[in-house]
């Protein structure tokens, strides 16, 4: 593993106790940076952070929140800025997947649950994130998206429409803080087998196999090592922009 230089450096990763956002609190910690670990599940968020490697200047830690509630946001973030002092990274890796269902059989309230965790969630933490950023005038998001929100994948709607709702949004907040020192991106993984895959049906996890070029899944540590970079200075640019790991899927 190539170490990307985080030295100091102070990071929020959503979703970091399990899968992908577990292997990017990682690969920081690795690096040198402190990572608060956002989580819905407090305890976990706790103990994966009790657990990344220890790192200069002070503790990680594990913070409890709900990406999809303003107010916990706003609380979480204040609780980390408490803790650190400052944010230089702000990774948005929380997210559900789903039933995999076709459009009309959708439940409306299933639709609001995935687009509430997947876009609102990324919004509201993006939101935070930027103010606190601006005030050292340096930051790094990164959205962790989709390739299904380039392709749009078939029984899986919502997600497919989250995810390029963060697309889009990534769009806009990196022109937004384009002539400051925030660097906005987002990456569109293929499939990575992470517990998120015990949310789908087997049909669809087979279908999106199918898709791959290289003809396996992704692997987490491949996922946090390009996010790494994109938190990176050497980021330095590239803003608005979106990142494909997907094995050779995307076509564009």
């Amino acid at each position: 593993m190539n170490r990307i230089d985080m030295q100091g450096r102070f990071a929020i990763v959503t979703g970091g106790a399990s899968g992908i956002g577990t292997a990017i609190c990682q690969r920081f910690a690795n690096s040198g940076a402190r990572v608060a670990v956002w989580d819905l599940d407090g305890n976990a968020g706790v103990n994966a952070a009790a657990g990344l490697p220890t790192v200069s200047g002070g503790a990680h830690i594990g913070v409890q929140v709900d990406v999809a509630n303003d107010a916990s946001v706003a609380s979480a973030m204040q609780r980390t800025l408490e803790a650190f002092g400052r944010l230089d990274v702000m990774v948005c890796s929380a997210g559900i997947t789903g039933p995999n269902k076709v459009t009309w059989e959708y439940d409306p309230d299933d639709w609001r649950k995935v687009i509430d965790v997947n876009l609102n969630g990324v919004f509201l933490c993006n939101r935070a994130a930027v103010p606190a950023m601006l005030a050292n005038d340096y930051g790094r998001i990164v959205n962790i998206a989709s390739i299904a929100g380039k392709d749009g994948n078939p029984n899986a709607p919502a997600y497919s429409t989250s995810k390029a709702g963060v697309i889009g949004l990534t769009k806009s907040i990196g022109k937004e803080t384009a002539r400051t020192g925030i660097r906005v991106n987002c990456i569109t993984p293929a499939a990575v087998h992470t517990p998120i895959f015990e949310q789908m049906t087997q049909q669809h996890i087979d279908f999106m196999l199918s898709k791959i070029p290289m003809g396996r899944f992704g692997l987490v540590e491949e996922i946090a090592a390009m996010v790494a970079w994109l938190s990176s200075e050497e980021c330095s640019f590239s803003t608005g922009a979106v990142f494909d790991v997907s094995g050779g899927r995307a076509v564009y």
